[in-house]
């Protein structure tokens, strides 16, 4: 199965984002499933490696490594909680301090794993110092991963608003658009100065500072004008089909991150087609979960493979907005192009 590429890049976030002081990020994103998952699992593997230090058999270790997760397990969701419920007070701290208040939390949780552990009985001493300090020194790990998670993110959002700057509406597309208008200026100036207006809205909404994120109803608008320009050039040849779901709406997506699909949709499906394709866009509530698919029909033989950076860039753009919580897959199936994405509702 071979993915076809998303020729157009798009846009992520303000060019200044890496840098910008206006928009502190909070470290602790503890609200989020993903990081909740990801520090757990560093707890316990930690926890089963120390264990290993003072177990002289298999037995031994489980039996260790339940007394040590009876301390770790609550203290680290102690920490995790805490995190989530002060994260608009964290946000307001510079990084420094920030990092500072995460390794005070956790010196905090450690006292109370070992508190946990003297009130059921688990053990006649508390070892404070100890706990504190593996305290500390866990969730200092723990808040340098979300550091170093943080700082990777802003050259990947720089890079998707370079590219998009560089490649988003393609040349080609302005041209054709304008060719089209200019020959409909005479013959039907009303469907021109349609036209038209839809180009100027698509653009003005492109140059747009949009923040980090839009909703659904908002991109799927901003498709429709596209594909709207693009009915006009192709005529019959572009067959479009909408099934789309209100209560999915309110979904929450990178911005300018539905037009793309479907302009890749019209390239690869319409443009080498003289019998040209159908673009479809259909989006689903289920649950918590929004569904939204674009498929296209491809002519047999026609197209070219690409690189596939432009599908990684949308992978990750979801990725970094929702984290674990995002769906993304695409493929060629009999003949038909689908990208299907999954977000929160």
């Amino acid at each position: 199965m071979k993915d076809t590429e998303i020729l157009s890049t798009f846009h992520e976030l303000d060019p200044a984002a890496g840098a910008a002081p206006a928009r502190r990020v909070p470290l602790f994103d503890a609200c989020q499933i993903g990081v909740v998952l990801r520090a757990v699992l560093f707890v316990e593997l930690v926890m089963a490696v120390a264990a290993l230090f003072v177990a002289d058999s298999p037995v031994a270790w489980v039996l260790r490594l339940a007394l040590l997760t009876g301390a770790a397990l609550p203290a680290t969701l102690v920490w995790l909680l805490v995190a989530c419920a002060l994260q608009r007070v964290l946000a307001r701290l510079s990084m420094r301090n920030q990092v500072a208040a995460g390794v005070l939390l956790g010196a905090l949780a450690g006292l109370y794993g070992c508190a946990t552990l003297l009130v059921i009985g688990l053990v006649d001493q508390a070892p404070w110092i100890a706990c504190g300090a593996t305290g500390a020194t866990l969730a200092g790990a723990l808040v340098a991963a979300m550091v170093m998670r943080e700082r990777a993110r802003a050259p990947a959002e720089t890079t998707a608003r370079l590219s998009e700057l560089q490649s988003r509406i393609r040349p080609h597309f302005l041209f054709n658009t304008l060719n089209s208008a200019i020959a409909l200026v005479r013959a039907e100036p009303a469907k021109a100065e349609a036209m038209l207006e839809d180009l100027s809205d698509l653009f003005r909404h492109a140059l747009l500072d949009h923040g980090e994120s839009a909703t659904l109803a908002d991109e799927i608008e901003l498709a429709r004008r596209y594909l709207a320009i693009e009915q006009v050039r192709f005529g019959e040849r572009l067959q479009l089909e909408w099934e789309l779901d209100p209560s999915a709406d309110r979904a929450v997506l990178p911005p300018l991150l539905l037009q793309p699909l479907v302009e890749n949709a019209v390239r690869h499906g319409v443009e080498p087609s003289e019998q040209g394709a159908t673009v479809r866009v259909s989006t689903h509530r289920r649950g918590s979960v929004v569904v939204i698919k674009v498929t296209n029909t491809v002519p047999a033989g026609a197209g070219a493979p690409g690189h596939g950076v432009a599908l990684d860039n949308v992978r990750d753009r979801l990725r970094l907005l929702h984290d674990v919580r995002a769906q993304f897959r695409s493929g060629l199936v009999d003949g038909i192009y689908q990208v299907r994405m999954e977000v929160p509702a």
